[in-house]
């Protein structure tokens, strides 16, 4: 197994045999992979190749047949998504799903969970915790929509924004929970290339704050220029582990994923 990325004594996410079958389909086949801390992991592959299924996997959504996720160095393999949440592991999906018709802001506030005013007896009992709990959770909220750039948007309904804007609540959605390992599904998919050029510039100052990513994504220029390392995977099975360069280079990527060769 190599490992790539910052070197770390642990890294934040090892993955050791995951499966997952679909009746006769083996969706992920046995994958082993390490996600270095602090790194921009690259996941490619043709459609079918397992990629959505892998991330389903990994944050709870699906249940493996076999194999373990280690978050931290925790097991995790049985955790669902909102126990992954609490630990520091957000993604968001490659469709975005806001609550429509609710405001930008209303749908970052509904992002922390265990929030007081959720229980039945928690406005009547804790009133005033829950309001200020409530202030805090705006506070921040507005924080988020302004790191993201959407914070002339906050009392706007979700459902209108740009497909590139939804992208960014998507981001600013997951940034609510403050989590050390963020897996982005096509974050680059069907958005307008100056929000592309937002939404790179702002995962390169999260990952320079100590973030660590997990990106599946179609555009290969995207990946080879802000993602290391890369993971290929093929009908279920990780085929490459390596760095952009090596990517590039690689015969059998160039054949199957990659196309003609890009400039480096």
């Amino acid at each position: 197994m190599r490992f790539w990325g910052p070197r770390m004594a642990e890294p934040i996410l090892s993955v050791r045999g995951l499966s997952k079958s679909f009746g006769t389909l083996r969706a992920v086949d046995a994958v082993s992979v390490d996600i270095a801390r602090g790194s921009i992991t690259g996941l490619i592959g043709p459609n079918g190749a397992g990629k959505s299924t892998l991330f389903n996997l990994l944050t709870g959504t699906l249940r493996a047949d076999a194999g373990t996720v280690m978050l931290k160095g925790q097991d995790v393999s049985r955790a669902g998504p909102a126990a992954l949440f609490a630990r520091g592991m957000a993604r968001t999906f490659q469709i975005p799903r806001p609550f429509a018709r609710m405001s930008v802001l209303e749908n970052l506030m509904l992002a922390p969970t265990h929030q007081a005013g959720e229980t039945v007896a928690g406005p009547f009992l804790r009133g005033k915790a829950v309001r200020a709990q409530e202030t805090l959770i705006r506070d921040k909220a507005m924080a988020v929509l302004d790191f993201v750039t959407l914070q002339s948007l906050a009392d706007h309904p979700a459902g209108q924004l740009s497909g590139g804007q939804m992208k960014l609540l998507e981001l600013a959605r997951v940034l609510m929970g403050d989590p050390d390992l963020i897996l982005l599904d096509e974050p680059a998919a069907g958005v307008n290339p100056v929000l592309t050029e937002t939404l790179i510039h702002k995962i390169k100052e999260l990952n320079g704050q100590g973030k660590t990513f997990v990106i599946i994504e179609h555009n290969m220029e995207f990946v080879m220029q802000h993602c290391a390392p890369v993971i290929a995977l093929a009908e279920g099975r990780v085929v490459f582990e390596g760095s952009p360069a090596q990517a590039l280079a690689d015969p059998l990527l160039l054949d199957a994923y990659l196309g003609a060769p890009l400039d480096g």
